[in-house]
């Protein structure tokens, strides 16, 4: 059987994290001349090419094997020293770790920060949309990940988290201009179902980015049908100047129930379908091998979960 040095695979891990073989020289204190070396055994040890030498390095199918290795090399050796007692320096382990936006600014910071200080870890994060975020799972990326996907990802093992539930919202200047007969006494448009969708196809929409569906499936469900051809629409890929672009009127969006609340009942937002709302169940999903850090964290991110969002 194939044996990777340890070095060897930090090497490799380290390149992917920083994109550059520069870069992960500067962290490991050795040239770039060694980096490429060290990869360049690693690959020929395995037999195939590993690293996609483009701008920032991306792992090969194979490489990707080999990270997921990397990482739980290196897991394990900082479980091994907190048994034994060796003392564990700030960031000396990072946690690379997948969140989507809306997660990330409401809740999952505050979970970070009750994972035990004494673990030294540091956290590596990536925010991708919670339906692809199983992606860099399966690639290695990460060691763990919140996610829309309930079926576990091959050596993973997922846990349920609750429903982050979102509401339809819009300024009142916008619902002037584009819902006739403004709103109904409930605080909420006079139309409703198909008529509502029609309208609110027709005016504008936010979305986070292109990989945001959730206007256009709030729409589906009002319709009763898939929405043949989509409204306009602006991209704001950031969660609080998301909201912002809908308080000011850019358009209409879905906002977690969390962060419009205020607003709704401030009156600076108007709730477009009072009763519709649109639900979307996390999950917690991670590496299935035995981890101090790892449990520590899930701990940590399961409790935190149960205090802010829905029960599944």
């Amino acid at each position: 059987m194939t044996r990777f040095p340890s070095e060897q695979l930090l090497t490799f891990a380290t390149v992917l994290s920083e994109g550059t073989l520069e870069a992960a020289a500067r962290l490991l204190h050795i040239t770039p001349s060694a980096v490429s070396q060290r990869l360049k055994a690693l690959e020929q040890s395995a037999g195939r090419v590993l690293l996609q030498r483009s701008n920032p390095v991306q792992a090969t199918e194979a490489g990707e094997v080999v990270l997921r290795l990397a990482r739980q090399l290196a897991q394990l050796e900082a479980d091994a020293g907190a048994e034994l007692g060796l003392p564990a320096g700030p960031g000396q382990v990072a946690v690379p770790v997948v969140v989507n936006a809306d997660s990330l600014a409401v809740w999952f910071l505050k979970a970070l920060a009750r994972v035990p200080k004494d673990l030294g870890v540091v956290f590596d994060l990536h925010r991708d949309d919670e339906q692809h975020s199983t992606s860099l799972l399966r690639s290695g990326t990460v060691m763990a990940a919140v996610t829309a996907t309930p079926e576990p990802v091959q050596g993973c093992r997922v846990e349920g988290l609750g429903t982050m539930r979102y509401r339809a919202v819009a300024a009142p200047d916008f619902v002037d201009r584009w819902l006739p007969g403004g709103v109904d006494g409930g605080g909420g448009a006079a139309l409703a179902g198909a008529a509502l969708a029609g309208v609110l196809n027709a005016a504008p929409a936010v979305d986070f980015d292109r990989k945001d569906s959730y206007q256009r499936k709030f729409l589906n469900t009002l319709l009763g049908s898939p929405v043949s051809v989509p409204g306009p629409r602006h991209y704001v890929p950031a969660t609080q100047d998301f909201a912002d672009a809908i308080r000011l009127g850019l358009g209409w969006g879905l906002v977690p129930e969390i962060q419009c609340g205020a607003d709704l009942d401030a009156a600076r937002l108007v709730e477009l379908a009072p009763g519709r709302t649109f639900d979307v169940a996390l999950y917690w999903q991670r590496w299935r091998a035995e981890s101090r850090m790892l449990d520590a964290l899930s701990t940590a991110v399961l409790d935190t979960a149960a205090e802010v969002l829905l029960p599944a």
